[in-house]
């Protein structure tokens, strides 16, 4: 599991220094930041639970922030949101962002999963 984590600690880092470039990068640097930090904390075995629940307490309501632009499209027959890396619609980058949260949480998840088992 060591090997994984550090991938998921590189990968979000990866994921964070993309961001710079958006028009509305810290919270999105910040939270994939967080979550590469975690990652590298756990694939040394090191579990910080409060941060865990903080993080995915994050997650889980911007998540919910985004929750009826992610249905709706879905209702719009999920419409291609890979066009092109600026998005012309609203739906593409709300849906993107939506998708990102998903990582995080998932993520968070894993480690939080690892936690319980103690590591």
């Amino acid at each position: 599991m060591k090997y994984f984590n550090l991938f998921l600690a590189l990968l979000f880092a990866l994921f964070a220094a993309v961001q710079l470039n958006d028009p509305d990068p810290w919270g999105w640097v910040a939270l994939y930041g967080f979550v590469a930090v975690v990652s590298a904390f756990a694939a040394f075995g090191r579990y910080h639970p409060y941060l865990l629940y903080l993080g995915l307490g994050i997650v889980l309501i911007w998540m919910a922030t985004l929750f009826p632009d992610f249905i709706n499209w879905v209702k719009m027959g999920m419409p291609t949101i890979t066009g092109s890396m600026k998005a012309e619609s609203p739906h593409v980058e709300l849906t993107r962002e939506f998708l990102g949260l998903l990582l995080c949480g998932l993520a968070l998840g894993w480690h939080w999963r690892g936690a319980k088992e103690g590591g």
